[in-house]
């Protein structure tokens, strides 16, 4: 994301002027547009490397352990492992 980001703003500023990244404009373009091609290296490598599946199945189970414990409270159960009060 922040390749897209960087892009953009790259984009922006060579479009308003304000920034000149060569007076040669193939490789003006070609410096202003090479975060989005990082970028789809970034997201092929993150996808084939199983680095994308492993943190939406962290969240997934991040947000079954929370829903969990939010019905425990709601039958009147403590959370498992927690010591009882007296």
């Amino acid at each position: 994301m922040a390749f897209v980001l960087i892009g953009v703003l790259f984009i922006v500023l060579h479009l308003g002027g304000w920034v000149q990244f060569h007076k040669d404009g193939f490789w003006a373009w070609a410096i202003v547009l090479s975060p989005f091609a990082l970028a789809l290296v970034w997201w092929a490598w993150s996808d084939k490397s199983g680095l994308t599946q492993r943190k939406a199945m962290e969240a997934l189970d991040a947000k079954k352990a929370a829903r969990r414990e939010q019905q425990m409270e709601a039958l009147g159960q403590s959370r498992p492992g927690a010591k009882k009060k007296r």
